[in-house]
């Protein structure tokens, strides 16, 4: 995939992300993957997104800033939403929230091969807290 279709493909990840459609990612990600460095499925990814859904039901990704290096896509985005039950080891306060979120993606086959985030969970949990 050249840069440009990268970038729509990733524009096209997040947009579905945004509007739940995580039925959909069998357009995105291989059913094997590696996540965190890990072994994993796809289908272990749609049970990590229903739980930030579930913990956070109005969860928005925002990208900020997008980098691609080859098959590589890097990737800060802003997450914003209201908490309403613990999520990343913070309870709820009815506050909302925004954190960082820094990923690396490598794409094989027009797909996601390797996937791997962070949040930032030591701002989510001041937010939460103050």
């Amino acid at each position: 995939m050249s840069d440009t279709d990268l970038r729509e493909f990733y524009h096209s990840y997040v947009d579905a992300l945004n509007k739940r459609e995580f039925d959909r990612m069998d357009e995105f990600v291989h059913e094997s993957i590696v996540m965190h460095s890990e072994p994993s499925s796809r289908d272990a990814l749609v049970a990590q997104l229903n739980s930030i859904v579930d913990a956070v039901p109005d969860f928005h990704w925002e990208i900020e800033e997008l980098a691609i290096n080859g098959d590589s896509i890097a990737v800060r985005a802003t997450n914003t939403g209201t908490p309403t039950k613990e999520w990343l080891g913070a309870a709820p306060n009815g506050k909302p929230i925004k954190i960082v979120e820094y990923a690396i993606y490598r794409v094989r086959d027009g797909k996601f091969l390797h996937m791997s985030a962070v949040h930032d969970a030591e701002t989510l949990r001041k937010q939460l807290t103050d």
